[in-house]
């Protein structure tokens, strides 16, 4: 039988370009178990049955909720972990997966009890090291390597634990299977055995996952479906900040991210985390601008960079990103040029976000724009300026949401002078907040008058 990696489409015959979610070079081979043994699988581990519930009479309760012992990561989870909850955290190697995995069973072990730590990728003694730099001594943690899915279970079982962690699910093999760790078949598997086990025994069940180059929780996508929740946790590697967002909660919001700097120590919440990724204060050089984003629904201000040089030699002029989506630079590029009639297509040009963070909202339009006109003109923005705003094709500078938010934050951090679309000031003196000390925009015709010619 033949799989598709992505999607977890199967048929029996070889396919170049799956059928269901048309992805090329997806299929591989696994092998499939008699029915008889299937049938085994579901009836071992199938909930009693129970008369259906009306509705009304289902009891539920937010107090029974494990807080995690961590702020930003109970914000992420809605208020902490609920029992059964079958919670998947994805995230590249070396991002901090397993540190803060680790913080948050030694939190939930002091405050509750047992912990069950299941791994597959270290031996103890590497986890008491890292446990050791981390100060995370309780005796409710419990450490177990191990790689049998049927074993897990069974220590499950027996432990009773609040909460039991997989790391990973890529390394998790069932013995009923014949294929290899980490293929589709044994993803799956073993990840239907677990949370089904979950919502038998409401043991909360944390199962750690590899990500692809694309940045995607590799294995089937199914696995994303079966789990209750889905985090990811982000940053750069060669930077301190760390990112949990969560991408699928069933049990609160997916626009909360939890903010974490990365210290000899462990993983530490970020105390003021709107500033921290805007810089040094001050006047800045040509180039450099701060924006302000929503991060689900708290608002940070960001330094943005663009460097805009002459093009030599052959070929096509460079676009270097980082933190920044390519198909929005390009736009606003093409905007420019059309509108304000620059050279851009002639000219090198670079864009950076600092702090290894990402802009993924269309609010940081007028940011990027602003950093390239910076740039272009070799002119630097005044001190304590941020700015906001969605640009459209026309060049027009378009309302944004969370518009009072962004600049009660940026007025706390000193920031009292800035650009935001006009649509959005005039909301704001509608409500009675000052903007004397704003520009109001409506194009980027308006911004480059203003902010760039005598």
């Amino acid at each position: 039988m033949y799989a598709c990696t992505s999607c977890g489409h199967q048929q029996s015959k070889w396919f170049g370009r799956c059928p269901q979610c048309n992805e090329w070079n997806t299929a591989a081979e696994e092998t499939v178990r008699p029915a008889t043994i299937r049938d085994q699988a579901v009836r071992s581990t199938a909930a009693r049955r129970e008369e259906p519930l009306s509705l009304p009479d289902i009891a539920i309760s937010d107090a029974a909720r494990y807080s995690c012992g961590i702020t930003e990561v109970n914000r992420v989870l809605g208020g902490g972990i609920l029992p059964g909850a079958a919670i998947l955290l994805g995230g590249e190697p070396g991002i901090g997966k397993s540190t803060l995995l680790l913080q948050v069973a030694d939190k939930i072990a002091q405050e509750y009890g047992r912990v069950l730590y299941l791994s597959g990728e270290e031996s103890p003694a590497q986890i008491k090291l890292r446990a050791q730099r981390l100060q995370a001594c309780s005796a409710e943690l419990f450490i177990k390597p191990e790689t049998l899915v049927d074993e897990m279970i069974a220590w499950i079982r027996s432990l009773h634990p609040y909460l039991a962690i997989v790391d990973s699910i890529q390394t998790t093999v069932w013995s009923e299977l014949g294929s290899a760790p980490g293929s589709v078949g044994q993803v799956r598997d073993c990840a239907a055995l677990l949370i089904r086990l979950a919502k038998e025994t409401d043991t909360p069940i944390i199962l750690v996952g590899h990500v692809t180059k694309e940045g995607n929780i590799a294995g089937p996508r199914i696995l994303e479906h079966l789990v209750d929740v889905v985090l990811y946790f982000e940053g750069d590697r060669h930077q301190n900040y760390r990112l949990l967002r969560g991408a699928k909660n069933r049990f609160g919001s997916t626009y909360e991210i939890g903010i974490f700097e990365m210290t000899s120590a462990g993983l530490q919440e970020v105390p003021n985390p709107a500033g921290a990724f805007a810089g040094a204060g001050g006047r800045r050089p040509a180039g450099s601008v701060v924006t302000v984003t929503l991060e689900g629904n708290r608002p940070l201000l960001i330094e943005v960079q663009a460097l805009v040089a002459p093009f030599h030699g052959y070929g096509f002029p460079r676009r270097t990103v980082t933190g920044v989506d390519g198909n929005r630079l390009a736009m606003i590029l093409a905007v420019l040029e059309k509108r304000l009639h620059l050279p851009l297509g002639a000219r090198d040009i670079f864009v950076n976000v600092t702090g290894g963070i990402s802009i993924d909202e269309p609010a940081g339009d007028l940011g990027i724009a602003t950093a390239i006109l910076s740039s272009f003109f070799d002119i630097p923005l005044p001190p304590q300026y941020i700015l906001f705003g969605e640009i459209g094709l026309s060049g027009e500078v378009r309302a944004v949401r969370g518009s009072e938010q962004r600049l009660a934050e940026a007025r706390q951090l000193g920031y009292h002078h800035g650009v935001i679309p006009e649509g959005n000031a005039r909301e704001l003196i509608r409500q009675g907040i000052p903007v004397e000390t704003i520009i109001q925009a409506r194009s980027v015709e308006e911004v480059k008058t203003t902010l760039f010619e005598p």
